[in-house]
């Protein structure tokens, strides 16, 4: 019976997507089905024991088989920062853990739905961030804040909460934030069918009918 070394152990990924829907993304089922010998998947490993430099890290898995829902293979990565395990040790992976695929070139990867991502930067108030408050308000701007470099352009979304989450804001010097708009909506999706709303536009949450008024 192939196991992890001792003190190691897998961080199962599905509650993370659960939590965290547009920033955190999984293999689709189409491309689990057809991993092959001499394929790979990652997985987050984690050391339980002693100091580790990294307590988790994401590796690389080389397949030799699959059986009952499991990768077996070989730890294809040299860890960081763990010393409990190391490249080239057998290991024995559930395909629910994996986090992402590779495939050999013999094998092509098989055409899986189109995703979209979403990394394009926004503003957005703490409040919302943390949860604090519900989206309450957002408009969107001709784009003004990517610097040269950026990878992410500026979406040009300004999302605000309710006043008196960003009046405790202010009060408490809580600043907002200049991020990707996935991790917005994963705090917060309501507003998801507004996404691609052309620049000048502003909505507003309308309590009494549960959904966003068009602003003038």
């Amino acid at each position: 019976m192939i196991e992890l070394p001792e003190g190691i152990e897998l961080d199962d990924p599905r509650p993370i997507v659960a939590d965290a829907p547009y920033t955190f993304f999984m293999p689709f089922e189409i491309e689990l089905a057809a991993l092959k010998p001499l394929d790979g998947i990652k997985a987050i490993f984690r050391q339980t024991v002693g100091e580790p430099g990294f307590p988790a890290e994401r590796m690389w898995v080389l397949i030799e088989r699959i059986e009952d829902g499991d990768v077996i293979g070989t730890l294809d990565n040299e860890p960081s920062g763990m010393d409990r395990i190391k490249l080239g040790d057998r290991v024995r992976i559930p395909l629910t853990h994996a986090i992402s695929t590779a495939f050999h070139k013999d094998n092509p990867r098989p055409a899986a739905p189109e995703r979209r991502e979403y990394w394009e930067r926004c503003f957005v108030d703490d409040c919302v961030l943390a949860g604090r408050s519900h989206v309450d308000y957002l408009y969107r701007e001709e784009p003004d804040m990517t610097r040269e470099g950026d990878k992410y352009p500026d979406s040009g979304w300004r999302i605000r909460g309710t006043e008196a989450a960003v009046e405790d804001d202010e009060k408490n010097g809580r600043e907002p934030h200049y991020i990707a708009i996935g991790k917005v909506l994963n705090a917060d999706d309501r507003w998801i069918d507004l996404i691609d709303a052309p620049y000048d536009s502003h909505f507003g949450w309308w309590e009494d009918e549960g959904r966003y008024l068009e602003l003038e």
